[in-house]
Parts: structure tokens; sequence; C-alpha cells
């Protein structure tokens, strides 16, 4: 069964997209915890990240560290944390979130909301971050 992420990768579900290449792609969480939120996939569905084959699996951990630090450039933040849990999402992942303290990235906090244009606005905005 195809996830809700591999729907994401197909175009049948549209994002807010900041980075793509041939096998990862990042986004803006549509329920966010901070502004910037990313999720880093693999464009191949896998459910578990430590299923992913180990030169696939550096892979995706360097395209995450090209995301974070376009989202460090342009979100204000001390640094941007990061989270990988696999249960909310049968596809792995990869929480890129910008943080001044520890419990920011408390995934019991309420998630933040924001217009469609903000998205469009912030995703933009770490997309031309990551380009430079």
């Amino acid at each position: 069964m195809s996830s809700l992420f591999s729907k994401i990768v197909k175009g049948e579900i549209p994002a807010y997209k900041v980075a793509e290449d041939a096998k990862y792609l990042a986004f803006l969480d549509i329920n966010p915890l901070a502004k910037g939120h990313v999720l880093v996939i693999p464009k191949k569905e896998t459910d578990y990240i430590f299923d992913i084959e180990d030169q696939e699996y550096m892979q995706l951990w360097k395209f995450a560290k090209k995301v974070a630090r376009g989202i460090k450039e342009v979100i204000p933040c001390e640094k941007v944390g990061v989270a990988v849990i696999g249960l909310e999402v049968a596809h792995a992942h990869i929480h890129l979130v910008p943080i001044n303290t520890i419990y920011d990235i408390d995934f019991k906090k309420t998630k933040l909301k924001f217009t469609s244009e903000e998205f469009q606005n912030i995703a933009h905005a770490i997309a031309n971050a990551i380009a430079l």
C-alpha cells in the first residue's frame, strides 16, 4: 500500500517542497512544531529508516544536512534539531526542526498553524537558501 509520502512523491498530494533530487525529497511539515519544520524522505518507499541500504542511508543524511543548513540560513534559531520517530507515517522520514531550547522539539506540543501563503513563503525562502 502506498504511503502518504509516496503519494506526495508521485504528485498525487500537494506539498510545500523545499528541496528535491532524483532520490530524496524535503517538504514542510503541515503540522509543524516550529516555523520551518521540514520532513526529509527517500523517494523509495521504505517504512523503517534502518532498513534503507547503507549508501542510500548516508546519502539521505547528506541531503538532510544540506536542507538543515538552508533552514538555519532563513529561520532564526539556535540550531536545527533532528528527530526520527517512524510511527506516524509508514515511510522513513527525518524531522528537521528549528530549535532554541530542548523543549522546542517536543512532539506533544500544540502544532502551529500557517496559511497556505505563509507555508509557500517559508518553503520558497528555504528553497532559495538551499540553492545558494
